[in-house]
């Protein structure tokens, strides 16, 4: 893979801690020999947490980290004294993290904000000392709670990028070359499919200091959904996004047919990746007159708004701004 950096997927074992187990004291001394009990609770064990962290945009911290184990509990004590909590373990992750149980591939959770914490696996509680069993006709109880048992799983967490526009289309469409004249982003560029390997994001500038999430999503083939080229592994991202601008190359043969497969793809893979607002764009028109505009334009229904841009000549790239900001703030 050309960016070994990014990585969207990690499977970890998470073992929580275990509670502390209650103590079972007496407070026998030379003053009072027969001294009732006075054993302390244990510690709660520690938890597995998940934090959002915006300077985090991979999990490749976690891919080598495939067991990660939060701290014991420590068990109660005399003089009603309680054990120590055992600590947690809290994982930063990037925004838009997806947690799922590895076995049963059941949604947990998502983590969509900066500072947001979850707990993924809960450490176990601490048992109670023997001093809350004591009673007038028990006044002498020898035994105590033990802590509650540890858990382990098997976690999946999984990436989906949040951005406000992705850009849909073939391999070498244009979606680079858009990115990084907008934005100051620096995809790799070159005139060959499947120069972008992982997706990758920029900030749009726009005006009176506004600005906008866009992303370069990994380009589609017919078949993506069922795992052709780059297959599945970067639709996900496109479901996080709130705009979808599809991206035709001039020098297509048949504009409307490639819309067509674009748009079955991400049915196939998700069909409420349909309800999401998009926009069609005609992109590389540095070449185009009038003419040939006008007999692109009649490819597509006569209701359907097309906008064309050339990303080298900076042609037509204020009005396709204009266009998403428009539809992001509907």
């Amino acid at each position: 893979m050309a960016d070994s950096n990014f990585i969207d997927y990690v499977k970890i074992c998470c073992r929580s801690g275990k509670g502390g187990a209650g103590s079972r004291h007496f407070n026998r001394t030379k003053i009072s020999p027969r001294g009732g009990p006075d054993g302390g609770d244990g510690g709660k064990g520690g938890d597995i947490v998940l934090c959002g962290n915006t300077q985090t945009w991979t999990l490749l911290h976690l891919k080598y980290r495939k067991h990660i184990f939060a701290e014991d509990g420590v068990g109660g004590s005399e003089s009603n004294s309680s054990g120590r909590m055992g600590e947690s373990q809290i994982l930063q992750v990037p925004l838009g993290t997806v947690a799922r149980d590895a076995e049963t591939g059941e949604y947990m959770f998502e983590i969509t904000e900066d500072g947001e914490k979850k707990v993924l696996i809960p450490g176990g509680r601490g048992g109670l000392g023997n001093s809350h069993f004591a009673t007038p006709t028990n006044q002498a109880p020898d035994y105590a709670q033990p802590g509650e048992p540890y858990i382990e799983k098997w976690i999946i967490l999984e990436l989906k990028i949040l951005a406000d526009v992705g850009l849909v289309g073939f391999p070498n469409a244009g979606k680079s070359t858009l990115l990084s004249v907008v934005s100051a982003a620096k995809p790799e560029i070159a005139n060959y499919a499947f120069t972008t390997l992982v997706p990758n994001l920029g900030v749009v500038p726009y005006r009176d200091h506004r600005s906008f999430v866009m992303a370069d999503i990994p380009g589609i083939i017919e078949g993506a959904h069922e795992g052709r080229g780059l297959g599945i592994r970067f639709l996900k991202h496109i479901e996080r996004n709130s705009l979808l601008l599809f991206l035709i190359p001039s020098d297509s043969k048949d504009h409307f047919a490639e819309y067509k497969i674009l748009l079955n793809e991400l049915e196939q893979f998700n069909p409420e990746l349909l309800v999401k607002r998009r926009i069609i764009s005609i992109s590389k028109t540095d070449m185009l007159d009038q003419e040939l505009e006008n007999s692109i334009r009649a490819e597509f229904p006569a209701d359907m708004e097309i906008i064309f841009f050339s990303s080298v000549a900076e042609k037509g790239l204020a009005e396709l701004k204009d266009r998403i900001w428009k539809d992001l703030q509907d």
